[in-house]
């Protein structure tokens, strides 16, 4: 029998039946494209007695957008020629002793909006992991420097101690689990179960009164210290002290100086400082990093991570596993798209094929030496490496060995006084942290960047997807957050397009494939290839058909075949993927929907932020999610009703496209009846009246609901305003 050590330590699957179908929908949409557009481009080269300057621009208008969305569909389709799956075998890998240490990263930055016992589950189910206790460190940055969190982080310190020998999971996730998996054992561990649960209920009311009575609130933001704390109990008797912690994780509480005066690079940096700062404590080769609010579900995540990280054959080259974003709260209706489905069913198993996908914010395990490899290489010389890392000799020192677990022990106070300096503000100037080291700066989305300059180094990565959710966190339940954590998504990605590392140029230059350098493209250009085109299909053969000029081919016309399979071979492929994925009807329709809403808001004010970065006019910015749950929101949410309570500036374009939708739509109807002009304007009627009906919480958030959640009246009235302005400037422009 094939000894262990010879079984491979996962397998690799690839989805031959889906790259069938996708390359040959890629090969007949394609052609059905090279059609459409010729037919678009023959308008400029022929004589037509009927063509004026308001039609050609018209035309034109249709034509550029026409083509963006050729082009984008085109970059998308690289998620789709080579989609694989993994397997891991964890029983497979050496024993305890032969796994490599690793350190976990949890980033949190307001106790307002993310909730400190919430962040402490995150660090408590870090904590549990099924992972040697002497081999995991786990570090906290707290970016706001409040006062609450490092008080919560003492709090779950004394908890883990009976927390740990009894769970492996969040004890938040734990408690509210059905009853059955919860209670199952005899009367003595529902006994203990039941003392766990209420000392469970003392620390959260423990951590909850510091909330109320000590400082939620950053100090002042930008401006407070650096704080660096190895958390435990106060002794005097460090063999006592020993003895007890013996089992648990190493815990450290991280807030890095911050001062107006110096850029903080938001997550990035933060991000960074515990990089240093845990390479002259523990410095263990991996990384594992988490939102606060995404707890480890499954405590084997390290062990299926490592199935990779410890493979011969991949390992040298191997930068990250990344395992999938899923979420607890996320309701069977899904109005939202909060699972963010596409993404994570389907595009990573893509990306994975041709190269892996890029840091997807939380949820993977980083080789420490990708993040600092390039620069370490410097022939040996002292003054090159302080020139990449810094003046600290001791960091310096960690980048060429692994530090023993016993030196925080015997040199507690000076590694101490190292991590504050690590820690400071001024530490990474005339550096090359954020510019070959370390986790990028250059845009609010450092994850998707950091992915993207890791795999142009030669790097690789892979996705795994177990079967059970190795990470579960709280997913975005009202449109408002949604909206705004799209603008901010958008920004960071154009930042990139719009940089000397725009993936379309810079990506094919370096060394992973042509195909992997188109997903990172579409990744980048996206958003600009959404909200311009759909800006225009939402408006100008509106207009056009207010004003009688047609713009698509008769249905009597050859080319009207063209137009309706390259629609139907659009959504009948979207439908296809999303049933294939295990999800339903409904689901599409709500992907659809909630794709032209972030298309015509998000997209648009994201690419105008980078922009206006681009140029000087304005700093960048980041705002966290907000962790915290508007009740009456969340029922609506859980009822599938659109929450439309949110800036003006997200819902005035909306309802306006709408509204004006709406108009043309009855005006087309009107023309067909009483002119009979259906032949020539099907598909310009058809066009609003799709758009009518995948945004009918809009048309019911306006006109028919009276709850809290509905479109304000006087955003109704200023949409109707908007669209008359649209109708007028239509009419002088294509008269």
């Amino acid at each position: 029998m094939e000894s262990s050590s010879k079984l491979p330590l996962h397998l690799c699957h690839v989805h031959k039946l889906s790259i069938f179908i996708n390359r040959t929908h890629i090969f007949f949409h394609s052609i059905a494209l090279v059609f459409l557009l010729y037919y678009r481009a023959s308008f400029f080269f022929f004589q037509d007695t009927t063509k004026t300057k308001a039609t050609t621009l018209a035309w034109l208008l249709v034509f550029v957008s026409e083509i963006f969305l050729s082009f984008e569909w085109l970059l998308s389709q690289s998620f789709r020629w080579r989609p694989v799956s993994r397997t891991t075998f964890p029983e497979r890998l050496p024993g305890d002793d032969k796994l490599p240490a690793v350190d976990v990263f949890i980033c949190t930055a307001d106790p307002e909006k993310e909730p400190t016992v919430g962040v402490m589950n995150t660090v408590l189910s870090a904590m549990a992991m099924d992972y040697p206790p002497e081999k995991l460190y786990v570090y906290l940055s707290d970016d706001g420097g409040a006062a609450v969190t490092l008080k919560g982080m003492r709090e779950a310190w004394r908890f883990a101690k009976w927390w740990l020998p009894f769970c492996r999971r969040a004890p938040e996730a734990y408690f509210s689990a059905e009853e059955e998996d919860a209670d199952f054992g005899g009367s003595e561990f529902i006994q203990e179960r039941e003392d766990i649960k209420e000392k469970y209920e003392v620390f959260k009311k423990r951590v909850r009164e510091k909330a109320t009575v000590g400082d939620t609130r950053s100090r002042l933001g930008r401006d407070h210290p650096a704080v660096i704390e190895v958390i435990q109990e106060t002794s005097s008797d460090d063999a006592i002290q020993e003895n007890e912690t013996k089992n648990m994780p190493l815990l450290v509480y991280v807030s890095r100086e911050k001062r107006p005066s110096h850029p903080h690079h938001f997550k990035a940096g933060a991000l960074n400082v515990l990089l240093r700062v845990s390479g002259v404590i523990s410095n263990s080769p991996y990384i594992l990093g988490l939102d606060c609010d995404m707890h480890c579900h499954d405590p084997s995540s390290a062990r299926q991570a490592m199935c990779f990280h410890l493979d011969p054959k991949i390992s040298p080259s191997l930068a990250l596993v990344q395992f999938p974003q899923k979420f607890h709260n996320i309701s069977n209706n899904d109005i939202y798209d909060s699972q963010l489905r596409s993404t994570f069913w389907l595009l990573w198993q893509g990306f994975d094929g041709v190269g892996g996908p890029c840091v997807s914010g939380s949820g993977y395990y980083i080789k420490r030496l990708s993040l600092c490899s390039n620069s370490i290489h410097k022939d040996g010389d002292p003054m090159k490496l302080r020139q990449s890392f810094g003046p600290s000799n001791e960091f310096i020192k960690s980048l060429h060995q692994n530090k023993k677990p016993d030196m925080l022990i015997h040199r507690k106070k000076a590694l101490l006084n190292e991590a504050q300096l690590l820690a400071s503000c001024a530490f990474e100037n005339g550096t090359e942290w954020g510019k070959e080291v370390g986790f990028m700066y250059g845009s609010v989305l450092e994850d998707y960047f950091t992915g993207f300059r890791l795999h142009c180094k030669g790097w690789i990565s892979v996705y795994c997807n177990p079967p059970r959710p190795q990470f579960l966190g709280s997913g975005i339940t009202n449109l408002d957050d949604f909206l705004v954590q799209l603008t901010r998504w958008t920004s960071g990605l154009v930042d990139v397009a719009i940089s000397k590392f725009c993936p379309l140029v810079y990506g094919p230059l370096k060394t992973y494939t042509f195909v992997q350098s188109m997903c990172y493209a579409d990744l980048a250009l996206f958003p600009i290839f959404y909200f311009l085109p759909l800006w225009c299909f939402a408006t100008i053969p509106q207009l056009c058909l207010l004003n009688g000029i047609p713009l698509y081919p008769e249905v009597s016309n050859s080319y009207f075949i063209v137009f309706s399979f390259v629609f139907l071979s659009s959504i009948s492929k979207h439908l296809y993927e999303v049933l294939s994925t295990g999800f339903t009807f409904r689901h599409w329709i709500n992907e659809q929907r909630i794709w032209m809403m972030k298309s015509v808001t998000s997209h648009l004010y994201g690419s105008w932020d980078a922009f206006m970065k681009k140029i000087g006019m304005r700093e960048a910015s980041f705002f966290p999610t907000n962790k915290v749950d508007d009740v009456e929101q969340l029922k609506r949410y859980n009822m599938g009703v659109f929450d439309f309570q949110t800036s003006i500036l997200f819902l005035a374009p909306m309802a306006a496209l709408v509204i004006l939708n709406m108009a043309s739509f009855a005006v087309g109807i009107s023309r067909v009846i009483f002119l009979g002009g259906l032949d020539k304007f099907f598909i310009q009627v058809f066009i609003p009246f799709y758009v009518i009906l995948m945004n009918y919480p809009i048309v019911e958030g306006m006109l028919i609901r009276k709850d809290r959640g509905r479109i304000p009246p006087s955003v109704t009235l200023l949409s109707a305003i908007i669209s008359l302005i649209f109708y007028f400037l239509g009419s002088i422009i294509f008269m």
